[in-house]
């Protein structure tokens, strides 16, 4: 069975940077990654390298900038309230984190400066501008359910239960 939307896809990576520097990996892990394709899962330039694959395929798929998390934007430092963060007290420039959003939800983060009271962060995606080279192994494709239609995204490799 192909790779194509609303099929699930399970596959293992290892993600590296331009200077060939790990950056993820799903054998870290222990188990393969599970998506249902073409709901916005995955980065566009990795979607589209798994769309028409089979099960056993391996490959190698660069992925730039605009096809990954974007070009690094200018003006995305934003000084926040050390409340909005959990491990506040350990944080340091260089460090990425997760930040708390007034509106519900997280969204990752790196560290620029550390104040008393608040703390200077770059909203830009950790990855953002970054060229990223992406190594492959397709271990299932199968039918989704109709359940996982109804949510945008798979429940694991077998269907059931949240992944």
């Amino acid at each position: 069975m192909k790779a194509e939307k609303d099929k699930v896809v399970c596959f293992h990576y290892t993600v590296t940077d331009a200077g060939g520097g790990a950056v993820d990996s799903s054998r870290e892990r222990g188990e393969p990654l599970a998506v249902l394709l073409g709901h916005g899962q995955l980065i566009a330039g990795v979607e589209k390298a798994i769309e028409g694959r089979e099960a056993g395929e391996k490959f190698q798929v660069t992925v730039p900038p605009e096809e990954a998390y974007g070009p690094r934007q200018e003006g995305m430092i934003q000084r926040v309230p050390k409340k909005y963060f959990r491990d506040a007290r350990h944080l340091k420039p260089g460090m990425t984190t997760v930040l708390a959003l007034k509106q519900g939800g997280q969204r990752a983060v790196t560290v620029h400066k550390v104040g008393m009271s608040t703390i200077d962060v770059d909203l830009n995606h950790p990855l953002a501008g970054k060229t990223l080279a992406f190594d492959v192994e397709v271990t299932l494709v199968r039918e989704a359910t109709a359940e996982e239609l109804a949510h945008g995204h798979a429940h694991g490799a077998e269907g059931h239960g949240h992944a």
